[in-house]
């Protein structure tokens, strides 16, 4: 099994991007996505498996060399047949006849073996994988437009048809080239070193071979990328189906998701169509031309044999020669197909892949240093490419450790200024500065590590809690996660739960975006998983929503215990879990209408007191 796994360690599938060398301190660089054009997306892959693509390029050439030799050796024994008679045969032609043997039964198995081991053991695992790994880490990167501009399940479908396609449309390109220019021009030499006029035959289908791919091939191509868009929309429409089946199910809405998938599916099958029609089309054609190919070479080959002006063994040669030539023009026609319809895939998973970051790191970021955790929004403008901005000339000041409250009519701005904050958008005009340093010249990561969130929608990973509660601070310890859940109150209900495949407690899974808890649940969690974080600077977006009075009653102390020397930021319709902060600031047509205290924005009598009168008061229509 020694060779088995020296082929499977020769890649590693999760190499990080860029080279070795590019690493500081064991942590890759981010280096820029894959090159946008269809060969340098290629090379960025292959060029990490340089040494398996040669291997397979030598093996390659050797198997087409051997399969060259069969009709040769057909020929061969037939002209020993003609000239030694059955008691000198072996006598005076045993030494070639063992060694034509021993070609067949040890070579060509063994030159078989290494492009099976290149190949399945290292290629097929090795490269596939790296390429998935590696598209995964540039999608995981982009910023978050990128991931509402389109499918999950899309995505995913490209990052993970992309391994597959790349790596099977490089190797049967390696092997197609080899049986076309091996077993091709050795066919027409050896047959035109006995006599010229058997080229011919070969020489002409070659040349309307050539026509043939020309003609389809480009097609195909094309066909196959627009087949492949429509898988990848397909699987988009599904996975969307599902990720949203709570929705579907309580608005009945199966027919009419029927109808939404069906759509994308009569569109892969029309365009699947299109494309299988080509591959009819060629194999009719290409199966009349090797036709032609077998007759006219036994037609010439008999001829000048019946005039005497080659011998039999020729004919015993050029037969076989043209058969298996036709048999392979099939195999090379059959991967062309199959070389072009993986590069229309690869073209298709480009334009997830090959992109460039839609919130890069600009040049020469470096790590934010938190000291303080003074905030600082100066003439901010944002209007998500709006003409009518939300965020209009925007100024706020929040000093370290103050904690201050947005308020608000809904679409004023608060969760605006807060993912600005993030920098999931980069403001239109203005700046957002950190302890004095601006935001936009800093890297996320450390931004967002600088900062615990706690949002209203709080989708959670489908894993354990205690994975989910260590997303915080991944080196925490079972006693540091199981100390956030109990001052989030969530310790009882974890302790309850229990999973289809029998794990209970921290071990239960929560399923996809946590949608076995309750939304109470899922927000104790979320505020477990900040607790554990216990980052400098802290934003509470409608963080109590999903609670009952009673729970959010029970966590207030933690919530007090987790804002105390921290900066906050804290969003809520529900004034009354802003009424404790140091400060409210009242935002209006994406401008500060009004700021203070709870009791002396009452005493105003401004937006702030009309909107707390009406949650306080009655009805909103009273």
């Amino acid at each position: 099994m020694l060779p088995f796994r020296r082929f499977e360690r020769a890649m590693d599938p999760v190499a990080p991007p860029g080279t070795p060398a590019a690493r500081v301190l064991g942590v890759p660089v981010p280096s820029d996505p894959p090159p946008r054009s269809l060969l340098g997306f290629y090379w960025h892959f292959a060029r990490q498996a340089r040494a398996l693509f040669a291997a397979l390029f030598a093996a390659g050439m050797a198997v087409a060399l051997l399969d060259l030799l069969i009709p040769l050796f057909i020929g061969r024994v037939v002209g020993l047949l003609e000239r030694h008679g059955p008691d000198r045969l072996w006598a005076e032609a045993g030494t070639t006849l063992l060694a034509m043997a021993a070609v067949l039964l040890l070579g060509r198995p063994l030159a078989i073996l290494c492009q099976n081991l290149v190949t399945q053991q290292g290629i097929v695992p090795g490269v596939t994988s790296l390429i998935r790994w590696q598209s995964h880490w540039h999608v995981i990167r982009q910023g978050l437009p990128f991931f509402q501009e389109d499918f999950a399940g899309r995505i995913a479908n490209r990052v993970m048809q992309a391994g597959p396609a790349l790596r099977e449309s490089v190797v049967q390109s390696v092997n197609a080239v080899w049986y076309i220019v091996v077993y091709g021009t050795g066919a027409v030499l050896a047959l035109a070193s006995t006599d010229s006029r058997l080229a011919i035959p070969i020489l002409v289908w070659f040349a309307l071979y050539a026509t043939l791919l020309r003609l389809i091939v480009p097609r195909m191509r094309d066909r196959a990328r627009t087949a492949s868009e429509a898988r990848s929309a397909l699987t988009g429409r599904v996975v969307d189906s599902y990720t949203n089946i709570q929705t579907v199910k309580l608005f009945a809405r199966a027919e009419q998701e029927d109808a939404f998938v069906r759509e994308g599916l009569e569109r892969l099958n029309r365009d699947f169509g299109r494309q299988t029609r080509l591959v009819t089309l060629n194999g009719l054609l290409l199966s009349t031309l090797n036709a032609a190919l077998l007759v006219g070479t036994a037609g010439l080959a008999i001829w000048l044999w019946s005039r005497g002006e080659i011998p039999l063994a020729v004919v015993a040669a050029a037969l076989p020669m043209a058969w298996q030539i036709a048999n392979i023009s099939g195999w090379v026609a059959f991967n062309v197909a199959g070389i072009f319809e993986n590069i229309g895939v690869v073209q298709e998973a480009m334009g997830s892949i090959a992109v460039p970051p839609t919130a890069p790191d600009p040049p020469g970021a470096v790590p934010l240093v938190v000291t303080r955790g003074a905030i600082r929004f100066e003439r901010v403008t944002f209007g998500y490419g709006r003409e009518a901005g939300v965020l209009r000339g925007f100024d706020l000041d929040v000093a370290p450790g103050e904690r201050v409250g947005l308020v608000g009519h809904s679409g004023a701005g608060k969760t605006t200024a807060i993912n600005l904050l993030l920098r999931f958008f980069e403001p239109e005009a203005g700046r957002i500065l950190v302890d004095g340093q601006d935001i936009a010249r800093v890297t996320a990561e450390s931004l967002r590590a600088a900062v615990g969130v706690v949002t209203q929608d709080t989708a959670l990973l489908h894993r354990s809690i205690r994975d989910n509660i260590r997303y915080g601070r991944p080196d925490a310890t079972e006693a540091e996660v199981e100390q956030a859940a109990r001052r989030a109150e969530a310790h009882d209900f974890i302790a309850s739960l229990s999973d289809w495949r029998g794990r209970s407690g921290y071990d239960a899974h929560v399923g996809e975006r946590g949608v076995k808890l309750s939304g109470g649940q899922r927000q104790r969690v979320a505020i477990a998983r900040v607790l554990l974080k216990d980052a400098p600077i802290l934003v509470l977006d409608e963080a109590t929503s999903a609670l009952d009075s009673e729970v959010e009653a029970a966590i207030q102390e933690s919530l007090e215990k987790l804002m105390a020397g921290k900066t906050v930021i804290a969003v809520a319709h529900r004034l009354s879990t802003l009424s404790r902060m140091d400060r409210l600031v009242v935002l209006d047509r994406g401008r500060v209408a009004e700021q203070g205290t709870h009791a002396a924005l009452l005493a105003q009598g401004g937006i702030y007191a009309q909107l707390w009168q009406r949650q306080s008061g009655g009805f909103i229509g009273d």
